[in-house]
């Protein structure tokens, strides 16, 4: 009965096409017998919309994953910089398995994860994903390696792009451009294949996809067009059919984060906001050295992957009342997300407090600041000309910088050296005509010198300088979310994510903060998303009520009422005056909603033949909206009803349609009262 945010379909017939002024009168019937309309109340025979009906289902039908009951979850943690994926037999839900070791890594770069790089044949065809292709695209001799696609952090692209579509394309290091779709699938299925053949050898014969429960992680900040998006991707990589969307859960990354540390002991994590000495780190200290000892747990816990997660709350929560607040902050390498919960206890369930917030404040920010400084010193001429010239070594540069990055630190004294690659100092005397040293020299940049051993040396507030606007933009949005009366009290912050290793991060949120709250750090900070979302497969119904992050509605006609409606929206129609373009509002920016709450709306078909209704859905981010011609609200998704195979002797059919903004996910259900036989719903949001 549920498809969620079902296949874009094809268009439909012009003629059974209406436009909103002509067809509102006709398509949208208000449920009057339901719940009588305003209008009517008045005594107005005129057709209104319905007004926000909402249902509110039992905690026991509120659980919109359930199905046909699975062996295994597993999840896979798409990230911008890296990936991975765990799982969990359903029968032993405390034991979250991680990946196997990946082939490859860096010096001091921990490989419980692998980049998230994807590298195609020049024909187009997959390759490798990961180290295997990082290291295969090193490997090749230059002249044959601007044939290959090589493409790195390119989730970005989904939160970047104002129109995502499924023709979306991405640039490959070569300059050629490729559909994200098919990239993004290709990933997928990398990962499908993978956790099936690490369960198939576990299982001592042939795992069977139906018997898995899919979770894919996105950031809490994508909109409707991105997770439809990853949704879409995963039809075509084969991870779930497409006639049971239930198999697959989009999960939002700090939630996903938020469930798992709500189970945290305090052997399993760093606390560097208090005053006292905790496991064995005095926040007085340098503020990296919690991280170098929880670095040091994960190295001798390395052989196994398997973590054990409480049955019970963890021993943290222990200290938590009923009521009680705190905020994740998922440190990523594209985005940074932002979600405030309230614990219930006993069971732990948990409350979003405030919508999810953040943006692309991700440690790719300080590769972007490198690159600036980069065409500071040799010019954005060459820069763009070696990445596109010699794009292997432009890898092979950024992956130098990367482990360098690593290595910043607030009470860092002395320089940070990275490897210029031979084929950047050769390429440069010839696109020059003089040599790296003297550009250096030209440049007036004090603060990077040059190594006779090709090397650039650069000074530790050289380095942190590279972070500042990054961190910079953290905290600002973090100071500005403290200031939000729901964000009162909070007890803990929770840093998760990759980035949230830096101890200049670290030191940041913990100078901003001023003992506000406690700052607690997971050990194996990098994995926590991934265990959480396995977690949240297993039980998707443990957030309990989230907030909306923007108005939804769809432009209807109402009865033009003289000196409430302007006059440029009358619309005259057999004599009667009519308000084109009122906003119909299904649920409001910011709003509460717990989990199976639905918004209630009924339609008929403009003529008896009609086989598709067709309502454009319109968001903003006000939370009061009159009118679809608004600034700032715009178009953002297609609600079509299929009646075929629906047709009864009714006059005017009824056709009822529940949405549900409960979940991660927007929903539609829909029914033909007449006959009481399930109409084909879906949203789709990548179609505009």
């Amino acid at each position: 009965m549920c498809n969620c945010l079902g296949e874009t379909q094809g268009k439909i017939k012009q003629r059974d096409m209406m436009t909103e002024k002509e067809s509102a009168t006709d398509k949208i019937i208000a449920d009057a017998k339901a719940t009588p309309s305003p209008a009517k109340s008045m005594g107005d025979p005129g057709i209104t919309p319905l007004s926000p009906s909402h249902i509110q289902q039992n905690d026991t039908d509120s659980n919109a994953h359930t199905g046909p009951s699975f062996i295994v979850v597993v999840a896979i943690d798409f990230g911008t910089t890296s990936s991975g994926y765990a799982y969990a037999f359903t029968k032993e839900p405390e034991c979250i398995h991680t990946m196997r070791r990946w082939e490859g890594g860096d010096p001091g770069v921990s490989n419980q994860k692998t980049p998230t790089t994807i590298l195609l044949t020049p024909d187009r065809k997959f390759h490798s994903f990961g180290y295997a292709a990082r290291d295969f695209y090193h490997d090749l001799d230059p002249t044959e390696s601007k044939h290959w696609l090589y493409l790195e952090k390119f989730k970005m692209k989904l939160h970047t792009t104002a129109n995502l579509s499924i023709d979306t394309e991405l640039h490959a290091a070569n300059g050629k451009r490729v559909k994200a779709i098919d990239i993004f699938a290709y990933a997928l299925a990398f990962f499908k294949e993978q956790a099936l053949k690490e369960l198939s050898d576990q299982a001592g014969a042939e795992f069977d996809n139906a018997d898995i429960r899919w979770v894919i992680t996105v950031p809490a900040i994508w909109k409707m067009p991105a997770k439809q998006f990853m949704r879409e991707a995963a039809y075509k990589a084969g991870l779930v059919p497409r006639d049971n969307p239930e198999q697959l859960i989009i999960a939002l990354e700090p939630e996903a984060a938020s469930i798992y540390c709500r189970k945290l002991r305090l052997h399993q994590m760093i606390d560097i906001g208090t005053k006292t000495n905790q496991n064995g780190f005095s926040p007085t200290e340098n503020v990296g050295a919690g991280m170098i000892q929880a670095k040091e747990h994960v190295r001798s816990k390395r052989q196994s992957r398997t973590f054990l997660v409480e049955n019970v709350i963890g021993e943290l929560w222990s200290e938590l009342e009923e009521g009680d607040r705190y905020v994740v902050v998922d440190c990523g390498g594209g985005t940074v997300d932002l979600t405030v919960h309230q614990i219930r206890l006993p069971e732990g369930h948990l409350k979003e407090l405030y919508k999810a917030s953040g943006g692309p404040y991700g440690s790719i920010g300080i590769d972007y600041e490198f690159e600036k400084l980069l065409c500071k010193i040799f010019g954005p001429d060459f820069i763009d000309q070696f990445k596109i010239k010699r794009p292997a070594a432009w890898v092979d540069l950024m992956i130098a910088f990367e482990s360098r990055k690593r290595a910043a630190a607030p009470d860092r004294t002395n320089p940070l050296n990275i490897n210029l690659p031979f084929s950047f100092i050769d390429y440069y005397k010839k696109f020059r005509g003089h040599s790296v040293e003297h550009a250096l020299r030209k440049s007036n940049v004090d603060f990077v010198k040059w190594s006779s051993q090709g090397m650039l040396r650069m000074n530790p507030d050289a380095m942190n300088a590279l972070f500042k606007p990054t961190i910079d933009h953290i905290i600002q949005h973090l100071t500005d979310l403290f200031e939000k009366p729901e964000v009162s009290d909070i007890k803990f912050l929770f840093l998760v994510g990759g980035f949230a290793e830096s101890p200049l991060l670290q030191q940041a949120v913990q100078h901003m903060l001023q003992g506000r709250s406690r700052i607690i750090i997971p050990h194996d900070v990098g994995l926590t998303i991934l265990k959480g979302a396995v977690l949240f497969g297993l039980d998707p119904s443990v957030i309990k009520v989230r907030r909306s992050p923007l108005t939804y509605g769809v432009g209807v006609l109402n009865r033009y009422v003289e000196g409430k409606h302007p006059p440029d929206k009358m619309l005259v129609k057999d004599g009667t005056r009519w308000c084109t373009d009122v906003f119909d509002t299904f649920i409001t920016c910011d709003q509460s909603v717990a989990l199976g709450e639905t918004v209630k709306r009924s339609y008929t078909p403009a003529k008896p033949s009609q086989q598709v209704i067709v309502i454009h859905i319109y968001c903003s981010e006000k939370e009061g909206v009159g009118f679809i011609s608004e600034p700032g609200v715009r178009k953002c998704g297609t609600l079509r009803l299929d009646v075929t195979g629906t047709e009864s002797t009714v006059v005017r059919r009824e056709i009822q349609t529940l949405m549900q903004f409960g979940d991660t996910e927007i929903r539609a259900m829909a029914v033909d009262v007449a006959t009481s036989r399930t109409v084909k719903a879906s949203i789709d949001f990548l179609s505009q």
